[in-house]
């Protein structure tokens, strides 16, 4: 019996739209970055990308469980001297609620041009609206397939 493994004419790729309202942050990541990847299809193949776009929505309402508002911080580095910053997770849900959702799916794909094509059929979204209605985008609960 041979591997299977997928070309790209065989790849159909569909739109889903998550809701992450009052669900825990690293959930619906888990399960999005699957689907980004790819692995919910039979036809997956790893050096290939076989995922389906997926669009979240109402990512300013995701819960955070534990001590995570309180000790939380993501670090960025200017490359300069002393260009260190840290920032609290509530000051990102603040003013950027998509990049919380958005670094915590970034975390679980490759760290190749592989995983950075993965991200780009991503698309969040801090409020329940999102301008891609003409794609006709299926409502997915993460955790089913």
């Amino acid at each position: 019996m041979k591997t299977y493994s997928a070309r790209r004419a065989d790849i159909e790729r569909r739109w889903l739209v998550v809701d992450a309202a009052a669900r825990t942050l690293g959930r619906p990541a888990t399960q999005v970055a699957m689907v980004l990847r790819g692995k919910h299809k039979p036809m997956y193949t790893p050096h290939m990308d076989t995922g389906d776009h997926v669009v979240v929505i109402n990512a300013k309402k995701v819960a955070l469980t534990g001590r995570k508002a309180q000790d939380k911080k993501y670090f960025h580095h200017t490359l300069y001297p002393g260009g260190a910053t840290w920032t609290s997770i509530v000051e990102l849900m603040a003013k950027h609620p998509e990049r919380v959702v958005e670094r915590a799916i970034r975390g679980m794909v490759p760290r190749t041009k592989l995983g950075r094509a993965m991200m780009r059929k991503l698309k969040v979204y801090g409020g329940a609206e999102h301008p891609h209605a003409a794609q006709q985008p299926e409502t997915w609960a993460p955790g089913t397939k």
